[in-house]
């Protein structure tokens, strides 16, 4: 899967994957998480994803990465928030208040640039790629979280029966790919 994939669903508004609203899940979880104000919370391949401002308005940090420059801005844009953005090597990073999102490939991110994270939320990172791609993407997040606690939310159905993403990735899958 081709970076420019990404970037032309968000130029055509082929967002379907996008939430108006945060995520229930995240909602119905959230009091078991052990996740408190102040603490960091990464979101991989976030997109606009409302749930950051529920992070957000938990109190918690927010480290998040995302390909397309577009979802960031209408992001920040959602969010009341005016960014600094500062060119990196291989990545912008977009600050504003306590969110900070690096633009760019997920797989240049570095584990020096992140803080401690209580909590690693894949919403629909995971399911975003493609089988060949997720043993690296899995091996990259968990060397960047430091195995932090994650809450994963995927999809199961018979892939032949809708062509992807999102993909289905069964437990299965995830214990292999997450395995110690």
């Amino acid at each position: 899967m081709q970076p420019e994939f990404w970037h032309e669903r968000w130029q055509r508004g082929e967002i379907g994957f996008h939430r108006d609203s945060v995520h229930p899940w995240l909602v119905s979880c959230w009091p078991r998480l052990d996740c408190a104000p102040g603490d960091t919370v990464f979101v991989p391949l976030c997109g606009k994803t409302r749930d950051i401002g529920f992070f957000l308005d938990q109190g918690c940090r927010v480290i998040a990465n995302e390909l397309s420059p577009l979802a960031i801005e209408q992001l920040f844009s959602e969010l009341g928030l005016d960014p600094t953005v500062d060119e990196l090597p291989d990545q912008q990073c977009w600050q504003a208040a306590d969110l900070c999102v690096y633009v760019g490939d997920f797989f240049t991110l570095q584990s020096a640039q992140m803080p401690p994270i209580a909590l690693t939320y894949d919403r629909a990172a995971l399911v975003a790629l493609p089988a060949a791609m997720r043993s690296r993407y899995a091996k990259h997040l968990l060397a960047l979280t430091k195995r932090s606690p994650q809450l994963l939310i995927t999809f199961e159905y018979p892939q032949e029966a809708m062509q992807g993403p999102p993909f289905a990735v069964g437990m299965d899958e995830v214990e292999r790919l997450y395995a110690a």
